[in-house]
């Protein structure tokens, strides 16, 4: 649920992205009016705490999965997504445990402002961890493959008999078209899972056109011209990858443009 994505404008964002915003917000207001009262400020203190966060996920990630990448560059392009949440927690309990030890005067604010932070990120995401324990399977949309053929994704799933990965993309989608050369290889080396792309609101002509324009050789390209897969998965921007374990049910869901290790992190749940 938490990477369901919703688009302001131009720019898309997951609700766990804006869940992990509003704790930080609430952080500082609470830092800030316990701070006025013992006359101390701890925003600086917080920023940090949540850089360090930042760059401990990112790091950790990069080092789990360093063989996929191919360049120093890329493993520092975080448009892919690739955080590993339990380090970044554990980097940041640390940094705030001595900066906690550091500044006595700090103390009372910045547990208060932590409490705070922390509750709300723990409550929304566990919340939603129960949620997700329920049963979310394949939807049962009507989809048309590049032949004309009306299809849907449990119909398909019954005669693949195996995990599936369903990326909802467009043509006009600039993270779509640097993501596509990831699942072409995936898709080639991934004997034992399916992977479908369903265009979002285009035609055929539009998507023969752009595969065409691109040389992509993918199979099970479809299309949703009403964009009832995303509306029905609750992925208001794109790219949006969904992965679909054997039995149909959803174990993860990927906002946003995927890199060879972020791809490799979803498949890990699928094997």
């Amino acid at each position: 649920m938490l990477q369901q994505s919703i688009a302001i404008g131009p720019m898309g964002f997951s609700l766990h992205q804006l869940v992990i915003g509003l704790a930080f917000l609430l952080a500082l207001l609470a830092g800030a009016l316990i701070g006025q009262r013992h006359r101390v400020a701890v925003s600086d203190t917080l920023f940090t705490v949540l850089f360090v966060a930042i760059i401990a996920a990112r790091g950790v990630f990069v080092i789990r999965y360093w063989g996929e990448y191919d360049s120093l560059l890329a493993r520092l392009d975080i448009r892919d997504g690739g955080f590993d949440i339990l380090g970044g927690l554990v980097a940041a309990l640390g940094y705030a445990g001595w900066a906690l030890w550091r500044s006595p005067r700090q103390r009372i604010p910045l547990s208060g402002a932590l409490m705070v932070g922390g509750l709300t990120w723990g409550l929304i995401v566990g919340g939603s961890t129960l949620i997700e324990q329920q049963s979310r399977p394949l939807p049962d949309i009507a989809l048309t493959t590049q032949e004309g053929i009306t299809t849907s994704l449990p119909h398909f799933a019954q005669q693949e008999q195996q995990p599936m990965v369903v990326n909802l993309w467009a043509s006009w989608c600039p993270p779509c078209i640097r993501e596509m050369p990831v699942f072409e290889q995936a898709q080639q080396a991934e004997q034992d899972i399916t992977f479908v792309f369903v265009n979002q609101g285009e035609s055929a002509q539009q998507i023969a056109s752009f595969m065409n324009q691109h040389a992509f050789s993918l199979e099970n390209v479809w299309q949703d011209p009403a964009n009832a897969l995303g509306q029905a998965t609750g992925a208001h921007a794109m790219p949006t990858t969904l992965y679909y374990n054997a039995e149909g049910q959803l174990v993860n869901t990927h906002f946003g443009e995927l890199s060879r290790a972020t791809l490799e992190q979803g498949l890990e749940r699928l094997r």
